[in-house]
């Protein structure tokens, strides 16, 4: 993201979550009360003004992706903390909304949420906006990664390293050069056992088939234009290893084929992930 700004595709992301409350069917993938109110009422109008585009193909997988990552990253929070973790850092947190509906008590889990400072600053004023109260589990951690590391940022914020924690990282790492993926793996493999990652990675484009290609060539140029170009993509195979390297295990990868088959069967408006521009981490510590 540029200095100084906010990030435009969080908005963009908050609006897909937004959109699959007002379009799909329920049972939602991600029943989230509060998407609405952080994106504002001028954003939903526009949503709802446009029906005919929100029901279109490409939308329909877009904001399918945008909810399951949300909803596979909570899913696995709920096992960590299952397993007594008390922690969960949410890197890169854009207009996350899990903070301000946690069904935890502050003594079981504390949330930290990790972002350029632009970028929280700007969210913080859409929380008083909508009226979304802040709850004192939460700890905001901004970081400049220009200047400060992760360590400085969750240090200063009160993180406990010596204690397990459960890391999401959603819609970050196609910006990111490799040796920033690289130092933010180890760190997060430096925690102690107990904890978990969830991120969202790209594929190569090689890999990928014509119809898939345009779509992520259209994608890419939309983000460039928004000053967030993509960087890194990452072959499933490969990245699998560089996991279990790290001391990650067990590590699951879940395909369109994997998500349709958990999250979307049997569902009245055919809501369901396509193509394969976007696969699912996850991994215990």
């Amino acid at each position: 993201m540029q200095e100084a700004r906010p990030s435009r595709t969080a908005m963009r992301v908050a609006m897909r979550r937004a959109a699959h409350q007002i379009f799909d069917a329920p049972p939602r993938v991600l029943d989230d009360p509060l998407a609405l109110p952080i994106v504002g009422g001028e954003a939903v109008a526009k949503l709802e003004m446009a029906p005919t585009l929100q029901r279109g193909r490409v939308a329909r997988a877009l904001r399918a992706f945008m909810a399951v990552r949300s909803r596979v990253a909570e899913d696995a929070l709920a096992r960590a903390v299952d397993r007594g973790v008390a922690q969960y850092v949410i890197l890169g947190a854009g207009l996350d909304t899990f903070p301000y509906r946690n069904p935890y008590p502050h003594s079981t889990l504390r949330v930290f949420e990790v972002d350029h400072p632009a970028t929280q600053a700007w969210k913080r004023r859409r929380l008083e906006a909508a009226a979304i109260a802040v709850p004192a589990s939460v700890t905001f951690a901004p970081v400049d990664f220009e200047r400060q590391t992760l360590t400085d940022g969750l240090d200063a914020a009160g993180f406990n390293r010596h204690a397990p924690a459960f890391f999401s990282w959603l819609g970050v790492t196609m910006y990111l050069s490799d040796d920033a993926f690289a130092s933010t793996l180890a760190y997060v493999a430096s925690t102690p056992a107990g904890g978990g990652l969830v991120f969202d990675y790209a594929v190569p484009r090689k890999s990928l088939g014509w119809m898939s290609r345009l779509a992520l060539d259209a994608m890419a140029r939309r983000v460039a234009r928004a000053g967030e170009p993509f960087r890194t993509f990452f072959d499933p195979s490969a990245l699998r290893d560089r996991l279990l390297k790290a001391g990650f295990r067990p590590v699951e990868d879940l395909g369109p084929d994997e998500l349709n088959a958990r999250y979307f069967t049997g569902r009245p408006d055919g809501l369901r992930v396509s193509g394969n521009l976007g696969r699912i981490a996850s991994a215990e510590i």
